[in-house]
């Protein structure tokens, strides 16, 4: 088992985001550069080595969903835009009175646009771990748009959990748009599956969004409980 899972089982808690972010990337998933900063000064320095855009998005474990309350800005063009940003999310911490449970913010690389999909595991008593696929952003809930398999997959249940989906057409390439890079999203899924079955304490992963390209794929936010 992997050692970001062991501290969080040893301290009784699920993964910060940046910890998730850390065992995505150490199994292969594309994830955008990021760093963990705690004051404004360290944020314009890491904004710096990064290269804007940036995104500023709170980091808590009291705070699951951080767009709710404020807590993520994009599209920050330069230290200004970030000084402000700065300062709206750490009074969005404070308005939901989660200002002892913040650990910092992430300062993530602005990811090009494209279509968004989900990739999620959950543990079911019965069959234990399944896969998760579909459509992602803030679609998920309103389509729902997605399909399971049960692990372990081979690269051809991958490829058909894909196609099972309606995201499978936008993927493919609709009213002109080019065709993404579908590939990268089946390497992602075996990836994930390989993650979850070296790491059995895994009770749950969220990817969403990951955006798609027509070469290669980056995971936006992620989400891991134990």
């Amino acid at each position: 088992m992997h050692e970001i899972v062991e501290c969080g089982i040893r301290e009784q808690r699920n993964l910060l985001e940046p910890e998730a972010l850390a065992l995505l990337s150490e199994y292969g998933l594309p994830v955008p550069r990021h760093e963990l900063v705690k004051t404004p000064g360290q944020a314009f320095a890491a904004a710096k080595r990064i290269g804007y855009p940036v995104v500023l998005k709170v980091v808590s474990g009291a705070i699951v969903h951080k767009s709710e309350i404020g807590g993520v800005r994009t599209g920050l063009g330069g230290e200004e835009a970030l000084k402000s940003a700065w300062e709206e999310v750490s009074r969005a911490v404070d308005s939901a009175g989660e200002r002892s449970s913040l650990e910092g913010f992430l300062l993530c690389e602005q990811a090009p646009p494209g279509p968004e999909c989900i990739i999620g595991i959950v543990k079911d008593p019965q069959f234990g771990h399944a896969i998760m696929f579909g459509l992602g952003g803030i679609f998920v809930e309103l389509i729902k748009d997605v399909a399971f398999r049960v692990l372990p997959i081979t690269r051809a249940d991958a490829a058909e959990l894909v196609k099972e989906t309606k995201s499978y057409k936008l993927l493919s390439g609709i009213r002109g748009q080019k065709a993404k890079d579908i590939e990268a999203v089946i390497d992602c899924l075996m990836k994930t599956a390989a993650l979850v079955q070296d790491n059995p304490a895994i009770a749950e992963i969220d990817i969403n969004p990951i955006v798609v390209f027509e070469r290669g794929a980056m995971v936006l936010d992620a989400r891991i409980l134990l």
